[in-house]
């Protein structure tokens, strides 16, 4: 027979692949059978989907005509011309046994692909990135047909258009492949929990963050350091932070079933709480200075928070006006609340991520990021970013004026005599002309209230406590005098020297501790460890003459500070200006 094809059509294209996909099943599962090539002259007739419909539209078999050769040879000449007319198809050589053969051959194949189904295991059993099985061959010719290209009018489109069909079909596999390879990690990662504030770090223990020069430590998804991937998370277990996972993916193959959060998102770890104000601070403090870092824009439309990868619900309500207050928007924290179950991964369009606090970051830029929250939570309450530096009280006119204000406590780390410490200072200030004694308790005011008697404070006198944090709020230079019950100094380690820190870091002056030497009996050791339980809640005491003597010193120093600063008419120092980020 002809061993040659007459390309007149589309159609022509996906029968040549049809013929040769049969022929490939019949040499591998029937090697006694082959279809002969044939030359095929099809019209373009528009509709033949499907094959076999096709095949039998287009060249009608008659059973019925005679079984001589020489009858069927010439019933085919004398009947060519009938047959173009009518069906508008020449199918040449054509005799019984070809009829037969092509009956054959889709009895065979009819069979030989039920077989095959009942092969191939359910959908719920495959591997999801196996090639899906030919269901049937009507299937993948109407496959064929979809995705071949209206009209091929040369043989290199054609052969183009199959290269393409074939990309597309890998792109979709590796897609696929793409999505079960995503990997969580759990958030918290037990072989770090012995250092979990030494270098690196227990939560998202496989990331590294970025760090310029003077800046916060962060991480940024997608970046190019995460390949482009954005991050997914897992869990919303808030006993046991190893439930939580992690993971990174690409936008076009997150996970499957994930949900999608547009906008950008702040993750937050925190290895203590959002309820204490200095340890709240501490976690949102890098996000101001990586949101003054991209000129306050944009602000985050989520927080997620983690204290040691266990996820929590919210945030202490003066940690929660500072975030708004600086962010410019109530903080909305998110719980996944809206998902079926804990196994659903959520991927985030936007996300940074913080776990090192302020570490990184020069003095500098520390002061800057403080001189904003400063700001905005002045602006927040409705006071102005400008004090006035030298122009007194209504009961001392154009005479400097000074504020000192006792941020008192209740309970542990309280003065043992309360009333005898502020006759102290009360004293002390009295001498000073132009100082205000101010003494309020940290318990019984307002967010705005605390902001507002901080803007008015030069000196703060309070004993060792997260009442403290309030001092960022006072004016850049202003002075501290932090008090500590017995013991602090031999057993509460580094952390008793925090407020020394947010001093410096928000341009502050700490001007020295007093240590009462006496206090409650431990019953072991003064110098063992367990006495710290002891020590931790205990009252403090008093000396009238350190106290006395202390006072005057930082009194004549803040004098003299603000007295240098009205003469240089500074009210448009950091301290004091507009709520700008960086340029």
């Amino acid at each position: 027979m002809p061993k040659s094809f007459c390309l007149l059509s589309c159609e022509t294209v996906t029968m040549q692949k049809v013929i040769s996909h049969i022929n490939h099943l019949s040499l591998t599962h029937f090697p006694c059978f082959h279809l002969p090539r044939t030359n095929f002259l099809i019209s373009q007739h528009p509709q033949h989907p499907l094959f076999p419909q096709s095949i039998m539209a287009k060249a009608p078999l008659d059973l019925d005509r005679p079984a001589t050769r020489t009858a069927v040879r010439a019933h085919s000449s004398a009947s060519k011309s009938n047959h173009r007319a009518a069906a508008g198809v020449t199918c040449s050589h054509y005799s019984p046994m070809l009829s037969l053969c092509l009956l054959t051959a889709c009895a065979i194949l009819f069979i030989l692909f039920n077989i095959q189904n009942l092969k191939v295991p359910p959908s719920s059993l495959r591997s999801p990135t196996s090639p899906l099985p030919w269901t049937s061959l009507s299937l993948q010719w109407q496959k064929l047909v979809n995705s071949t290209p209206a009209c091929l009018g040369k043989s290199n489109d054609s052969k183009d258009s199959v290269q393409a069909i074939r990309d597309r079909l890998e792109l979709k596999a590796m897609k696929e492949k793409l999505r079960h390879s995503v990997t969580f990690l759990p958030l918290k990662d037990l072989r770090y929990a012995d250092k979990a504030l030494v270098g690196h770090t227990w939560f998202m223990s496989s990331m590294y963050d970025t760090h310029e020069e003077e800046e916060v430590q962060y991480q940024q998804f997608p970046s190019d350091l995460s390949l482009g991937r954005v991050l997914c998370l897992k869990g919303r277990d808030n006993h046991d932070g190893s439930w939580n996972s992690y993971a990174l993916a690409w936008p076009e193959t997150l996970p499957y079933n994930a949900t999608y959060m547009p906008g950008l998102t702040f993750v937050s770890y925190n290895h203590y709480n959002y309820d204490n104000i200095w340890h709240g601070l501490s976690a949102i403090f890098p996000f101001v200075a990586w949101h003054q870092m991209n000129r306050c824009q944009p602000s985050p439309d989520r927080w997620v928070l983690y204290h040691w990868g266990e996820l929590r619900s919210g945030m202490g309500p003066w940690l929660r006006n500072v975030t708004q207050a600086t962010f410019d928007q109530p903080p909305y924290i998110e719980v996944f609340d809206g998902l079926e179950d804990d196994s659903t991964p959520v991927c985030f369009e936007k996300a940074v991520v913080m776990r090192h606090n302020e570490g990184g970051m020069s003095r500098q830029r520390r002061m800057e990021a403080y001189d904003l929250m400063r700001c905005k939570a002045r602006a927040y309450c409705g006071l102005g970013p400008v004090r006035d530096f030298g122009l007194g009280n209504e009961s001392h006119p154009g005479v400097l004026d000074i504020g000192m204000t006792m941020y008192m406590r209740t309970g542990p780390r309280s003065f043992r005599n309360e009333t005898a410490v502020i006759k102290i200072f009360q004293r002390e200030c009295a001498k000073v002309e132009g100082c205000r004694l101010m003494v309020a308790h940290s318990n019984n005011l307002s967010f705005c209230e605390q902001v507002k008697l901080m803007s008015l404070t030069d000196i703060l006198v309070s004993p060792h406590g997260a009442q403290l944090t309030n001092m960022f709020l006072m004016d850049r230079n202003s002075s501290v005098m932090e008090f500590f019950p017995k013991g602090w100094l031999q057993l509460a380690g580094v952390g008793q020297y925090v407020y020394h820190w947010i001093a410096s870091w928000s341009g502050m002056r700490h001007m020295g501790a007093w240590r009462d030497p006496d206090g409650e009996h431990c019953t072991y050791p003064e110098n063992d460890r367990r006495c710290m339980s002891t020590y931790k809640s205990g009252l403090i005491g008093h000396n009238e003459t350190h106290f006395s003597e202390w006072a005057r010193t930082v009194l004549a120093q803040a004098k003299a500070r603000k007295t240098e600063e009205a003469l240089k008419n500074n009210s448009s120092s950091p301290s004091s200006g507009s709520c700008t980020c960086r340029p």
